[in-house]
């Protein structure tokens, strides 16, 4: 709580930070980054980079790899989807597989748009945790703020994602939704079964820290012991990581 207080009184007695300031502070200095939110709520910035490297690595995939192979390498990964697809005549097949590449293809350039539809959702379930769970009296705007600037760090992972395939990375072993090597699922073989590689997957080195970005950032704006704000984010972290990985087990 002391932690909390004082980065609320620094931001009061220090001059406003820059957009470029805050961005550079989310790594090396987040309590500055999270208390100046609190005059400030811009969020332009983190989601214009976001939104760059999210289009640069849709295209990274779509002129080095092609969204055809990837909806080839999905289907591999998953002994399910190889038997259902055995189950249907050849020309289906290719239809099915051209609209897998299709529909991935269209989701990865929108991704900029879907970001903010999640920022939206997801501001406002911090919102209703903290304002209506533990009192706290931050405005929407912080939150939205807060998770944008918290989300940087897995716009570094999909960069250094698509630096790697600039680079040569293996079409054959590359998952669209897990490019990069940070967490064990990535290092799974589809004999494994897919919820537990969605569920180690999502134990994954950029998401922690995001995660503890979330902590310290919400905790600032709302004015709450970091523990308290810890339990509300991890909490909601785990529920949809259950969900994800419940979502997989349905889907054979």
């Amino acid at each position: 709580m002391t932690a909390t207080v004082d980065a609320m009184k620094n931001s009061e007695a220090q001059p406003g930070l820059g957009q470029a300031e805050r961005v550079v502070d989310t790594f090396v200095a987040p309590s500055k980054t999270f208390a100046d939110i609190r005059r400030s709520a811009s969020w332009w910035l983190p989601f214009l980079i976001v939104a760059i490297v999210s289009l640069a690595f849709a295209y990274a995939v779509d002129h080095q790899i092609g969204f055809e192979k990837v909806a080839e390498v999905t289907v591999n990964r998953s002994a399910s989807a190889q038997q259902r697809m055995s189950a249907v005549p050849d020309a289906q097949q290719a239809q099915i597989m051209h609209t897998i590449a299709t529909t991935t293809k269209i989701g990865s350039y929108a991704t900029p748009a879907i970001t903010l539809i999640i920022a939206l959702i997801s501001a406002g379930i911090l919102m209703m945790s903290f304002n209506f769970g533990l009192g706290a009296k931050a405005k929407f705007k912080e939150y939205f703020a807060v998770w944008f600037y918290a989300g940087l760090p897995m716009a570094l992972k999909y960069l250094l994602a698509a630096i790697a395939i600039f680079a040569g990375a293996s079409a054959d072993q590359f998952n669209i939704q897990n490019p990069v090597g940070t967490n064990i699922g990535y290092y799974l073989s589809s004999d494994v079964p897919l919820w537990l590689r969605t569920l180690l997957m999502s134990a994954d080195v950029f998401t922690i820290w995001t995660v503890v970005l979330l902590i310290i950032g919400c905790a600032i704006v709302a004015g709450v012991k970091r523990s308290s704000a810890a339990f509300i984010v991890v909490g909601w972290w785990i529920l949809a990581i259950l969900g994800m990985t419940v979502g997989t087990v349905f889907q054979g």
